[in-house]
């Protein structure tokens, strides 16, 4: 077996080592990264490219369909996922939000059963957020996590069983280019994963719980074996029993919908269900039939979760994940307390219940929420419609989901000059927050992140890119969206104070609203801009 030393050749770290986060990169767990990217980098770069040539063919009209080589999988009645793990067998409140400190303690002291820490769409993926990310999930998870600012204390409560803890890493496609291995980024997924799994799994398993997951942004059951084989890989190296981590896969690309059954087979051992993770699902619908005008969509206000084909994925989901006996967990509740104007909260928090209510009739057996107030309405909902942990005995037999259900874009609606102004406010909003290190931004009391970004420049780009006719009467060109954006870029810039981005912001977003350039994902288009990459030093120096 290979030493600590041999495997640190080749490994250098261009992010800030400091007394804080010393800890996290210590030269066992540098090894261990080196190992993964060694293991796996290969494959990924395949998989990647795989998503290259799948959506070249799309680009030429073929639709997608279930996989003919893997119906066996999908007709077989007498397979299941993996048994929940502690902590996860009740899951139905789950609190998501990235992992700077305050932000960890106040969601581990929410009334949720479940803690999503992201390190995925709701963080800027700068060195310090991911570093020191991973530091504050160290010290919650050994309950040494309370910090003080200025007067105000921040502590984890003693007086009941705090939330799991599951940790959402980067997609596959996203790199951490401030940890490199011969002269290769790291992936940001493995990145994420080895450094959590490495210093975290033992700890866990000693308090009653295990290494835990969300697996973002998949296309492929692929791409699920790939994980799959991370897992047994990082099990085996620290003689942990396979079957002791869990992921759940976010259900967020329209491919990925298609082979469900496919992913939860790929890590069934692993499996901990599926999630139903909304807006990224409408952003892929989008991109990947961004050239094919029958799919053109309405504002995105319009594309709710009863439309045709939204309905039908979270009707194909629960059918999937209870046939499997695993979770089928539902979607975001991203509004936010509006404290000044009580008719207007009224109004929002009536329209969260009436979400959570569709999810836990439906079969759903949790949901998401991004604010702690938001756990008590989601809480009473499922309190009171599933009394049992789960509801995985909800099997929806009488659901029958084809091709045609999943494509269905039968969305009543209209594309206003108000709903391009509401994606630019959405985009630049976003994309400002970003480049400042922020990637949760509050937008018009709704907690924006990466997909609902996505979702607002790639209708930009397809409503540019096939001439859309606006409600009013206007086609939409390249010329009409430019001069919408530098109209809001201007507004917003000037209410916001000295030093913001959105100038910058809309430099970048002007390239991806008139329909022609296309980049793969917002945050890698923006991503060198929040680098700090300079000299580097060797890993196996420190």
């Amino acid at each position: 077996m290979a030493t600590t030393d041999s495997m640190l050749q080749g490994v250098s770290i261009a992010g800030t080592i400091t007394d804080f986060n010393k800890k996290i990169l210590s030269k066992d767990a540098i090894a261990f990264l080196a190992l993964l990217h060694r293991s796996f980098n290969a494959t990924r770069k395949e998989l990647l490219q795989r998503r290259v040539i799948r959506q070249a063919e799309l680009d030429k009209g073929t639709l997608p369909d279930f996989l003919p080589e893997t119906k066996h999988i999908r007709e077989n009645d007498a397979w299941r996922g993996a048994k929940p793990a502690p902590g996860l067998v009740d899951r139905r409140v789950e609190i998501t939000g990235p992992t700077d400190r305050k932000m960890v303690v106040n969601a581990l002291n929410s009334d949720v059963w479940t803690y999503m820490a992201d390190f995925e769409d709701s963080s800027a993926p700068t060195w310090d957020n991911m570093i020191n990310g991973q530091v504050n999930m160290y010290d919650a998870i050994r309950r040494q996590v309370d910090f003080k600012i200025g007067t105000k204390n921040y502590k984890l409560r003693t007086d009941r069983t705090l939330p799991t803890l599951i940790v959402r890493p980067r997609g596959w496609h996203l790199e951490e280019k401030h940890f490199t291995v011969d002269g290769e980024p790291i992936s940001g997924s493995l990145f994420d994963f080895g450094l959590y799994f490495f210093h975290n799994a033992a700890e866990l398993v000693k308090r009653g719980y295990g290494p835990y997951f969300y697996l973002p942004k998949m296309e492929s059951h692929l791409e699920a074996r790939l994980w799959n084989d991370v897992f047994n890989l990082a099990q085996d190296f620290i003689a942990m029993p396979r079957g002791t981590i869990r992921g759940t896969v976010l259900i967020e690309t329209i491919l990925a919908a298609f082979e469900m059954d496919e992913i939860i087979y790929e890590l069934r051992d692993h499996s901990s269900g599926l999630n139903c993770g909304r807006w990224d699902y409408i952003f892929s619908v989008i991109k990947k039939f961004r050239q094919n005008s029958n799919f053109v969509l309405p504002d995105r206000s319009a594309i709710t979760m009863t439309v045709p084909f939204m309905d039908s994925y979270v009707k194909l989901l629960i059918k999937t994940c209870h046939r499997r006996q695993v979770h089928a967990m539902g979607g975001m509740a991203a509004q936010i307390p509006i404290k000044d104007d009580k008719a207007a909260n009224d109004k929002a928090m009536e329209g969260v219940y009436a979400d959570k209510l569709r999810e836990v009739k439906a079969g759903h057996d949790g949901t998401w929420v991004a604010h702690p107030a938001l756990a008590a309405i989601a809480s009473e909902v499922f309190n009171k419609h599933m009394p049992t942990p789960n509801q995985m005995f909800v099997r929806r037999e009488e659901v029958s989901i084809g091709q045609n259900d999943l494509l269905n874009m039968n969305v009543p609606g209209q594309i206003t000059e108000e709903g391009i102004r509401k994606n630019l406010n959405i985009g630049l909003g976003y994309m400002e927050g970003w480049l400042r290190g922020v990637g949760c931004v509050p937008i018009n009391y709704l907690m924006e992140d990466a997909a609902t970004a996505e979702v607002s420049r790639s209708q930009l780009w397809q409503w540019v890119r096939h001439g859309a006719p606006t409600a009013e009467g206007k086609k939409i060109d390249k010329a009409y969206a430019l001069k919408l954006l530098k109209e809001q870029a201007e507004e917003l810039s000037s209410k916001a104070g000295k030093g913001n981005k959105y100038y910058l912001a809309a430099q970048y977003f002007s390239g991806q609203v008139t329909g022609e350039d296309y980049a793969d994902f917002l945050t890698s288009l923006l991503y060198n801009e929040i680098t700090s990459v300079g000299s580097s030093s060797a890993a196996s120096r420190l």
